[in-house]
């Protein structure tokens, strides 16, 4: 079964075509499509052999955009099909599905109507991922699609976790809980951390960190997500690139007042301005930070300390919130490639039974490893994660499934 997987931005579309055949799977092609509907927009695309092509021209909207690149699929020169009917799914990230969907799902014209109503709870994500699905509607319309949520993977918190001490009709009247994100990263790493150790997932205390430019810790107990950092918006929790995290309301109100701005302000202020960023005047990017580090930058060494110790303190709670940990797990851009980060967030846990091999955990960049010491109590991990294989697989079933009834 080949299967299209489709990410959709508000300016860009990241694209996987899987080739899946019961356990084993390709990735025939990926790339993406960037600066929709502004100047200069282009496509990138790669082979699986690695051949690379970046063409350039104009892109008004998100269908433009889908058709490229599946033109670019077909192509004799570029392509990997000779043919769109070769295409069996498409399957599409949404970010939000708040309490309506808590698991992959058929896309019909009644679930495009509910995705519609989750907008407010995800205004700048979810309208995104709807033009993805009409573009390919349109495009491919005898084509079975696949709706993978971020944040289906966290219903299962119990409710004394995701509710927030306000006004219970607050939460009746407008949805206000935590929802929690990076859903289907922390679904796959556990997953896979498990099928490493060769134990079982459903009896596993499992503390799952995706950690890039945004970021999250989710605590899995027995195969389900009990806990998560991330809110009622991605903006809560880590400390992360350009997100503030955790911030007292009262704070966030005093601000506004002394700096006489409105809500639209403040979201910019707290989304895009703050976080490491804002804190060491330098960058969003841990690679430029510990370059600063190197030459004694002193805000770049508050900023990496209090980074380390918000992960820290979240593990801590989740152990607490769990009765212990079995595994800990560090995935995304940074948790894949930063060694200090990974280092620096262990360090002194030895009393937990998470303990750290120096010698294993330097120089791991984007490799499955177990960078614990021998005989450890806790298995520490390092697992790239791989979302679109996630939907690729939820797709790939749900479609079957179709087909069998």
């Amino acid at each position: 079964m080949k299967i299209l997987v489709l990410n959709c931005g508000s300016s860009s579309i990241k694209y996987q075509l899987f080739l899946m055949d019961k356990d084993v799977w390709q990735v025939m092609a990926k790339g993406g499509v960037e600066k929709i509907g502004l100047k200069g927009s282009f496509l990138k695309h790669e082979k699986s052999n690695g051949e690379k092509v970046l063409l350039e021209g104009e892109i008004l909207d998100h269908e433009t955009g889908i058709d490229y690149i599946l033109g670019i699929m077909t192509s004799e020169r570029h392509g990997c099909i000779t043919d769109l009917e070769e295409i069996d799914a498409v399957g599409h990230r949404v970010v939000h599905g708040g309490e309506t969907f808590n698991s992959s799902v058929f896309i019909t014209d009644e679930v495009i109507s509910k995705m519609v109503d989750c907008i407010d709870l995800a205004p700048l994500h979810n309208p995104p991922n709807l033009k993805g699905i009409k573009a390919i509607s349109s495009l491919l319309p005898s084509v079975p699609q696949v709706g993978v949520f971020d944040t289906a993977f966290h219903q299962t918190m119990p409710k004394h976790a995701y509710m927030y001490a306000i006004p219970f009709s607050l939460y009746k009247k407008y949805g206000v809980r935590r929802y929690g994100f990076h859903g289907t990263s922390h679904r796959y790493v556990s997953k896979r951390a498990c099928e490493i150790l060769n134990v079982d997932y459903k009896t596993q205390r499992i503390i799952s960190c995706h950690l890039g430019n945004g970021a999250s810790i989710a605590a899995i107990k027995n195969g389900q997500s009990i806990d998560t950092s991330m809110g009622f918006t991605p903006l809560e929790g880590l400390m992360m690139g350009t997100r503030c995290g955790d911030l007292d309301v009262g704070a966030v109100t005093y601000i506004m007042d002394k700096e006489m701005i409105g809500t639209q302000s403040a979201s910019v202020l707290f989304n895009k301005h703050s976080g490491m960023l804002g804190v060491t005047g330098v960058s969003s990017d841990m690679r430029e930070i510990e370059d600063a580090m190197k030459v004694n930058d002193p805000m770049a060494e508050l900023g990496m300390q209090m980074y380390n110790y918000r992960i820290k303190k979240y593990i801590g709670s989740y152990v607490a919130a769990m009765g212990g940990v079995d595994i800990l797990i560090f995935t995304g851009g940074i948790g894949e490639n930063g060694e200090f980060t990974r280092a620096g967030v262990c360090e002194e846990l030895d009393y937990m039974g998470i303990e750290l091999d120096t010698t294993k955990n330097a120089g791991v960049r984007g490799k499955e490893m177990d960078i614990s010491k021998d005989g450890a109590k806790v298995r520490i991990m390092v697992v790239p994660t791989n979302e679109e294989l996630v939907i690729a697989q939820d797709t790939k079933e749900i479609v079957e499934s179709l087909v069998r009834k």
